[in-house]
């Protein structure tokens, strides 16, 4: 089986192209109208719930699947049809896929092996990718000798030995314990920065995906929702699918009110009523029906009247549960109106007893209005 992986370009404005893919598994569609563009030397996540394509995109994008209806380019050429094995990727799997009769040095040089490849380039190919992933002196080990986040790193090494001009990672931590999940999150970032390769990551781990990428792809029910950097992603969330998915957030349903040009007032059902910043895009038209997103750290709480904060959004309420979090509080607050607010606080203060009389506030710019 010959293997054929292309240089490394760097004069090229994307490393992958997909446009308006399909792909369709008997009558139902796993990913919809698909296109996606990543930069060479990005680190590109792609996040979302379970059953949302993630990984069929990946697979896609690796020559696993075959798209039913659009195309697949890497580098510039197009590779719809081209089988796996030819595609200038390799992938990293979340089970590792290690052979456990083999010792590290063999599982990294299988690959080349069957390439034929000359003794002393598979040598040194072998050392450098070994070397790469900080296992140098493991080479003799099998795998039932190595612990979780070293196989892991084994696994980089195989797929980083056959040069490949973007590397593929479905799920690579996620059979790793939280702080080795920690520690290799540090270990790919600094991976990547070293190699300047274009890292395409899976993953369904939010802080994972804001902490490791350059861009992330978030998608739902097979299509994207949002792409944009982390910042963007959290920050300004285009729909409420991706403001409640990424990270925490309360979400308030209502209808407009009023307007006075910068600012908007909905009423939710209950009554209450929110101020948010006007969205620039809107132009002359209001939409009817409004979603605020407010994240919990940006609400502020007080026993005592609040001083020097916004005069809207500034209600009082009652302190339903508190949870310990170690460097930071989060409260559960339940407003007059019956609506329950999530807030979370840096660890600084006593914590108020449960069924504490509190007031609330956030400026209208702290929210987030989305279309309902």
């Amino acid at each position: 089986m010959e293997q054929t992986l292309a240089a490394v370009r760097t004069d090229l404005a994307f490393d992958i192209e997909l446009q308006t893919v399909l792909k369709t598994f008997g009558d139902e569609a796993a990913v919809q109208d698909l296109t996606l563009q990543i930069r060479p030397g990005e680190f590109f996540s792609i996040l979302g719930p379970s059953g949302c394509g993630k990984t069929t995109t990946l697979r896609l994008i690796a020559g696993f699947e075959t798209p039913t209806a659009g195309s697949v380019c890497i580098q510039g050429q197009d590779m719809t049809q081209v089988p796996p094995y030819q595609r200038p990727v390799n992938t990293v799997f979340q089970s590792y896929a290690l052979f456990r009769h083999l010792n590290v040095w063999e599982n990294v040089a299988f690959g080349l092996k069957l390439q034929k490849l000359p003794r002393e380039e598979v040598r040194s190919r072998v050392a450098t990718a070994l070397e790469q992933v900080k296992l140098d002196g493991f080479a003799k080990r099998t795998p039932a000798q190595l612990s979780g986040g070293q196989q892991q790193r084994v696994a980089l090494a195989r797929a980083l030995v056959n040069r490949p001009a973007v590397l593929l990672l479905d799920e690579p931590l996620g059979a790793l314990d939280l702080k080795l999940r920690k520690e290799m999150q540090l270990e790919l970032a600094h991976l990547h920065r070293s190699l300047g390769l274009t890292f395409v990551m899976v993953t369904h781990d939010q802080e994972e995906a804001l902490s490791l990428s350059d861009r992330i792809a978030v998608m739902n029910q097979g299509r994207l929702e949002q792409m944009g950097t982390p910042s963007q992603i959290y920050e300004e969330p285009e729909t409420a699918f991706v403001a409640d998915f990424i990270g925490d957030t309360n979400l308030l349903r209502g209808r407009v009110s009023h307007s006075n040009g910068s600012t908007v007032q909905l009423v939710t059902e209950a009554g209450l009523p929110v101020w948010t910043d006007r969205r620039s895009e809107w132009n002359g038209t209001l939409p009817q029906k409004l979603v605020v997103s407010i994240r919990p750290e940006k609400i502020r709480v007080s026993q005592l009247e609040a001083a020097g904060h916004d005069a809207h959004n500034c209600y009082a309420g009652r302190l339903r549960q508190v949870m310990y979090l170690g460097p930071n509080i989060q409260f559960q607050i339940e407003l007059a109106t019956g609506e329950h607010l999530t807030v979370l606080q840096p660890n600084r203060a006593r914590l108020p007893a449960l069924d504490t009389e509190v007031q609330v506030s956030w400026s209208a710019g702290d929210g987030r209005a989305l279309v309902a």
